[in-house]
């Protein structure tokens, strides 16, 4: 009899006992899950931002070639100098030309004529180049001369309106805001190469 108590004070005694280890199990079950989760979303995360960066490196190179390649386009169409802040194109036709020849009278009158001259100037330049200029004294007589184009190119004659009659000059470029740089006889009483205002011309054409 009293091993019969025994042994069931026994039994009695060890069922929490035994039922202990089974809540730890639980408890470091659920740990365990919880710490894999965690490392999961920590490397899910880490994945995301290294996308995230991937893709933040590759439009920036992608951006700065685009921008390279825009600069060699451009420096291929348009060389800066710096002539007062102003931008002067080269190539195009007749820039070898009428451009070089007009440039030599910068500052002077080669005219025989003390007034209303930038016409007899074009003429000249036309003339010492081997084309055929209008042979009037007429800046307007430019706007149906030769080949009409659609805007300012080098070596193109640009036909404008002023007060007191017209203007007409040669095209050498085109300044930081857009205006077309244009030598013209009778600027000032003189041959000057200056910036003029786009609005003002109203016919470009290029020699025949």
């Amino acid at each position: 009899m009293a091993l019969a108590v025994c042994s069931l004070t026994f039994a009695v005694a060890a069922s929490p006992a035994s039922a202990r280890p089974h809540h730890g199990a639980g408890r470091h079950a659920r740990a365990y899950h919880a710490g894999h989760h965690a490392k999961r979303h920590l490397a899910a995360h880490h994945y995301r931002h290294y996308r995230h960066v991937a893709r933040a490196e590759r439009f920036e190179r992608r951006a700065a070639l685009m921008h390279a390649r825009g600069l060699e386009n451009a420096q291929a169409s348009v060389a800066p100098t710096q002539t007062s802040g102003e931008t002067t194109m080269t190539g195009g036709f007749g820039s070898s030309t009428l451009v070089s020849e007009a440039r030599r009278y910068l500052g002077g009158n080669p005219t025989s004529r003390a007034s209303l001259w930038c016409a007899r100037f074009m003429n000249m330049v036309l003339e010492r180049t081997g084309h055929h200029g209008t042979g009037s004294d007429m800046a307007s007589s430019f706007a149906r001369y030769g080949q009409r184009v659609s805007g300012p190119q080098v070596g193109a004659i640009a036909v404008m309106g002023r007060r007191g009659g017209g203007h007409v000059g040669i095209i050498t470029g085109i300044d930081a805001k857009g205006n077309p740089i244009m030598i013209s006889g009778n600027n000032g009483n003189r041959v000057r190469e200056a910036p003029v205002s786009r609005g003002r011309i109203y016919a470009y054409v290029m020699p025949n």
